[in-house]
């Protein structure tokens, strides 16, 4: 009874998209979040006659043959990288990326990550931080006597002084893109790490080479869309409930083979 494992890959699929989904859910707020999907393929095929086989009694060719798929298995789970709407929040240091790119940190083991969660913060020691405190690189630090920070479209930011008239420039913030942003690690607090698969950052300005600018005073929401989410859910759930009666049902026709007499 082949169908027993072929519904229990079903069952396992069904549970994996609702985990994906779940997820999703639970980060519809999340800041730069982007919504995930579950992809599957199915598994190999048992090949009882193969097509184009020869009848050896007549010489003819099996135009389809007999295959048994072996169920479903997990590909991957893809990030859908549609860019969240911007809410405006007022917050000098709050940087949403209107377009592609992503703002480099630098972690407490010095390696790099990446995200595009712009909600800012300044240190104590007024240097400009990410909300679990990473530096934000270049590394730009904001004198405790400015009263006022202006980050314009290109990632400059300029301080303001009680005693000057003209900002001063304490530097600018760039950007970083990937040759396949699907291929990122992501390691959680809005962070992702280079891999292989996503291929080396591309550096440069906002606004140049493709990328995004940025946009002071707001911050990117999830694209999560609830009611798409709700209604695969719902999909999953009745997958996940028509494999189970495989199962019941190929347990009644094994207790029916073992009571026959």
């Amino acid at each position: 009874m082949r169908a027993l494992q072929i519904a229990a890959t079903g069952m396992s699929a069904q549970q994996m998209r609702v985990d994906v989904i779940s997820n999703n859910l639970a980060n519809m707020s999340t800041t730069g979040y982007n919504a995930r999907r579950a992809e599957f393929a199915d598994l190999y095929y048992q090949q009882d006659t193969r097509p184009g086989t020869i009848q050896a009694s007549d010489g003819t060719m099996v135009p389809a043959g007999i295959q048994i798929g072996l169920g479903v298995r997990p590909t991957a789970v893809s990030v859908d990288l549609a860019q969240g709407s911007l809410s405006s929040t007022g917050g000098d240091l709050d940087l949403a990326i209107d377009g592609a790119g992503y703002l480099e940190v630098t972690l407490p083991s010095g390696a790099s990550a990446y995200t595009r969660d712009g909600g800012l913060k300044r240190s104590a020691d007024g240097q400009i931080v990410t909300s679990d405190g990473f530096e934000v690189v270049p590394g730009i630090t904001i004198p405790e006597e400015a009263t006022s920070v202006a980050i314009n479209a290109a990632g400059e930011v300029y301080a303001y002084f009680s005693n000057q008239v003209q900002p001063q420039l304490l530097g600018q913030f760039t950007l970083a893109n990937f040759t396949n942003d699907k291929g990122l690690e992501a390691i959680g607090s809005n962070l992702f790490k280079e891999t292989e698969a996503s291929g080396p950052p591309t550096v440069g300005t906002p606004g140049t080479d493709s990328l995004g600018t940025l946009r002071q005073g707001y911050l990117e929401d999830s694209s999560v869309d609830s009611v798409r989410e709700i209604t695969e859910l719902i999909k999953a759930q009745r997958g996940y409930e028509m494999n189970a009666k495989v199962i019941t049902a190929v347990d009644e026709m094994l207790s029916a083979t073992t009571q026959v007499k």
